[in-house]
């Protein structure tokens, strides 16, 4: 655990009581802070009272008698309108910050010299964070991953001269993080989402582009350059000299920067362009957007100072991150694969661009928009399965495009896939979760939504005498 610090013989207030609300309430009790906690759901309450938290309904807290109100990202600061203690917190003068700005000022009064590591963007940071993770422990550091991924940052252990922390960060972390200053600074892309909490994605843009803001000289912003908002950042810090820049590509040869062409990694970050190696081979980084989290996390790795040789190690035995394009069995020439974190049709379109003779299991709580995005991968599609209460909103959109089942349910989807798949001559095809859509309507999370077709592929496969 990190304890918070600043806060000896405070009192402070925590909004939200999730995973990260109950990390920092421990957090700011281990420094000495004097923690008033709340949350409107009784569960969360429960939870936190048999830890011994002092808990106290936000809506009579004495904004006097408080230093500081750490809101859960959940909860919203700005838009659709700020939460009502928000509002009074700003009244009173009391700041109103996260878990991750608590991390980043007991980094700097360690005075250990760890190195802070931070990646966000709509798409791909959680593999990209994951996958940095790997690459810092194969190349011989002490890894700390967390943050919006795994462990709240603050349940990380205690910094140490040799820690690197590599940490995922939401546009909500980085809105309540105001001194964040990492050492490397990742922003791999950025398309519309969340705009419900920032009102425009012009703003939501301008909050991740706060990720560079306090970085120095000597840090390092590693920036993805295939889309107009993210381009038009590296293009801002570059003329800003807020640090040292390395643009990603994938599908364009950079003057300087870190680029993927065809699946083959180069280097031009020197004289003269070099091959850093193929990627095309390695299963757990399959497809162009995984070709763009591999040249992020190169960059980071030359950014920290390891070997071309060593971060291509890492690469080729990455084990791949839980629900985001996981290969859970394959049998027959069947690829079964779980990207349960595909929670719209964006994240969706990674895996159908780079598979082809899919049976498609989708579905679930609709997210604005549906699946009409994706219509260019429809021919790469054999059957599509339904699921959730999305089934019949999909069904409508891929009518005489796509072939679709209703299945109702998961562990019924899985079954028809795979008896389809099987049934398939092709040399290769995929059973695919990727359904574009939240799993509350029959799920408590995209977690355990990918765990339960894990284990009905798993049991399938199992009985076939399949590998799993």
């Amino acid at each position: 655990m990190i304890a918070a610090t600043g806060f000896e013989r405070k009192n402070v207030a925590v909004l939200g009581l999730g995973k990260s609300g109950l990390a920092t309430a421990r957090s700011l009790e281990a420094g000495g802070a004097k923690v008033f906690a709340w949350d409107d759901a009784a569960e969360k309450r429960e939870e936190a009272a048999k830890e011994g938290f002092t808990l106290a309904d936000s809506r009579g807290w004495v904004w006097e008698h408080l230093s500081a109100l750490i809101l859960s990202p959940g909860i919203p600061l700005t838009h659709p309108k700020p939460h009502e203690a928000v509002l009074k917190a700003q009244a009173a003068g009391v700041e109103v910050i996260g878990d991750i700005e608590l991390f980043q000022r007991a980094l700097r009064a360690s005075g250990k010299k760890a190195r802070l590591v931070a990646i966000t963007g709509t798409n791909g940071k959680s593999t990209t964070t994951a996958l940095v993770g790997h690459m810092v422990r194969r190349c011989g550091d002490n890894a700390q991953v967390g943050g919006n991924i795994g462990k709240p940052v603050l349940e990380l252990e205690a910094p140490e001269a040799a820690t690197v922390y590599v940490v995922e960060v939401s546009s909500y972390q980085i809105d309540l993080a105001p001194s964040l200053a990492p050492n490397v600074a990742v922003l791999l892309n950025i398309t519309p989402d969340h705009i419900d909490r920032h009102g425009t994605v012009e703003h939501y843009a301008a909050v991740k582009a706060r990720l560079f803001a306090l970085q120095g000289e000597t840090d390092t912003a590693v920036i993805g350059i295939d889309d107009m908002r993210t381009s038009s950042i590296c293009t801002d810090v570059t003329a800003r000299r807020i640090a040292q820049v390395i643009p990603i590509s994938v599908g364009k040869a950079l003057s300087r920067g870190v680029y993927a062409l065809n699946g083959v990694l180069y280097e031009n970050l020197a004289a003269q362009g070099v091959k850093a190696g193929d990627l095309a081979g390695i299963k757990t980084l399959a497809g162009a957007h995984n070709w763009q989290n591999a040249a992020a996390a190169y960059a980071v790795g030359r950014a920290l100072g390891y070997h071309r040789e060593r971060i291509l190690a890492a690469f080729e035995s990455f084990p791949g991150l839980a629900h985001r394009m996981e290969i859970v069995g394959e049998a027959d020439g069947v690829r079964f694969v779980n990207d349960s974190k595909a929670t719209n049709a964006d994240a969706a379109s990674k895996a159908l661009a780079t598979y082809d003779n899919i049976y498609w299991i989708i579905g679930g709580k609709a997210k604005e928009g549906g699946i009409t995005s994706l219509e260019e991968w429809f021919p790469r599609i054999r059957r599509a399965y339904l699921i959730g209460d999305a089934a019949s909103e999909f069904a409508e959109t891929l009518k005489g495009k796509v072939e679709a089942i209703h299945c109702g349910t998961l562990d019924r989807a899985v079954e028809a896939a795979s008896r389809d798949a099987l049934a398939d001559l092709a040399e290769f095809k995929v059973v695919l979760l990727s359904p574009a859509c939240a799993s509350f309507d029959q799920f408590k999370s995209f977690e355990e939504r990918g765990d339960v077709f894990r284990a009905a592929v798993q049991e399938r496969l199992g009985a076939k005498g399949g590998v799993a």
